[in-house]
């Protein structure tokens, strides 16, 4: 099974579940009836106010989408997930690494480096940090 991964500017990205539940807000957006809450997975965003100011020109995240009144997240059923405030370069970064740490979990081989490009690294830590992954 698929799930679709949508940045801010609208690129999508299909990736297997199994590495997208990498993440665990993905992971807390994406279970059954059982997960209200990205909070209730232990994860928590408490947006970037509490942090030292970004550099000018970044843009604060708030990715959740939440549906309605049942408590449950949309992209539970329609497994799809839109990143409102992640762009194309890092999303695509972040399911790399997805599939990266599904290969490399629990292997005898030598595990290489993965590789981060400098002009990316801030933005990719506070996706990692918000995506818990």
């Amino acid at each position: 099974m698929y799930v679709k991964l949508i940045s801010s500017d609208g690129h999508e990205f299909i990736v297997k579940r199994e590495h997208a539940l990498t993440s665990g807000t993905i992971k807390a957006m994406l279970s059954g009836p059982e997960s209200h809450s990205v909070a209730q997975a232990g994860v928590q965003w408490c947006g970037l106010s509490s942090l030292q100011s970004p550099p000018a020109g970044f843009r604060q995240f708030s990715c959740l989408r939440v549906a309605g009144i049942t408590g449950q997240f949309a992209e539970n059923e329609t497994n799809e997930v839109n990143f409102r405030e992640i762009p194309s370069h890092v999303l695509s970064k972040v399911c790399m690494y997805f599939t990266y740490k599904v290969r490399y979990t629990n292997s005898s081989t030598e595990i290489p480096e993965f590789p981060i490009a400098p002009e990316i690294a801030l933005e990719l830590l506070m996706a990692a940090n918000f995506l818990d992954c």
